[in-house]
């Protein structure tokens, strides 16, 4: 018997009873052979070579040893545009955030029966989801021009999508006991839902929000590249420029700034969950 049959062959327990079970057959050699050959379609179909990374990979580094040490000359340019970036995260998180409740409600099949309505609600998310930030936020600058306001809401639509999506998955396997004896006492669904599954859902949801406005703050500093405003103005510009001891000035209090929010954000949560 070969390695691969006895990989396959499924183990014989012998019960208590005197029967005889059968373990199922294991599932790990086969996925593993499956990861391996779309690996290798994946390098195949990208051109990806090793020889060019490990031969051009230190221009990486000649870039970095630029920007370092950083024009502190340049920090008051960047503290406006750094604010900005701030509140359009800020702003677009409250408003995503604020938006994704109701449509979670309607999302989750055990606060709605109708399958219609639950099948248009997650469409919805999911279509939301599946484009791309830069994309939404170069549209939103069709829409509404150039500037913050077009940042906002691309950073509102995608904490919509994100933060709906596991709001009404929290929902669905929150305890129901409660919310089903207070509609059998009269309740109205609002009364007991907001009774009974609301303080269950909402630590979690804070948390995922503050998660979510970490990685905004990050998300919104690229928004710059299509004109959305914030940070990513004039990181294009100085990139595009070449100035690489300012771009070096940009990143590090963009550093600073997700450090601190980081932080604080997750105090937050420790004291939440």
């Amino acid at each position: 018997m070969n390695l691969v049959q006895k990989v396959l062959k499924p183990k014989a327990h012998t019960l208590s009873n005197g029967k005889t079970s059968l373990e199922p057959r294991s599932l790990a050699l086969p996925i593993t052979v499956l990861v391996l050959l779309i690996a290798w379609l994946g390098v195949d179909m990208t051109g990806f070579n090793m020889e060019v990374l490990v031969r051009r990979g230190d221009q990486f580094f000649v870039i970095l040893n630029n920007m370092i040490p950083p024009n502190t000359g340049y920090a008051q340019h960047v503290a406006t545009p750094l604010i900005d970036t701030i509140k359009m995260s800020l702003l677009g998180t409250i408003i995503g955030a604020a938006f994704s409740i109701p449509f979670a409600i309607i999302a989750s099949t055990n606060i709605v029966k109708s399958k219609i309505v639950i099948m248009i609600s997650r469409t919805f998310l999911g279509i939301l989801r599946t484009i791309p930030t830069l994309v939404t936020a170069l549209i939103a600058t069709f829409i509404v021009g150039l500037g913050a306001t077009a940042g906002t809401i691309a950073i509102a639509i995608f904490t919509f999508s994100f933060l709906g999506k596991l709001l009404y998955e929290q929902i669905e396997t929150v305890s129901m006991g409660t919310y089903e004896a207070m509609e059998a006492m009269g309740a109205t669904k609002s009364e007991a839902f907001t009774v009974s599954i609301v303080p269950q859902i909402m630590p979690r949801f804070i948390s995922n929000t503050l998660f979510c406005f970490e990685g905004n703050v990050r998300h919104a500093a690229i928004l710059g590249w299509v004109g959305a405003g914030g940070i990513g103005l004039i990181f294009n510009e100085q990139l595009a420029w070449r100035n690489y001891d300012n771009v070096g000035m940009i990143m590090l209090l963009l550093f600073v700034t997700v450090f601190v929010i980081e932080t604080i954000s997750r105090y937050i949560r420790d004291r939440l969950i």
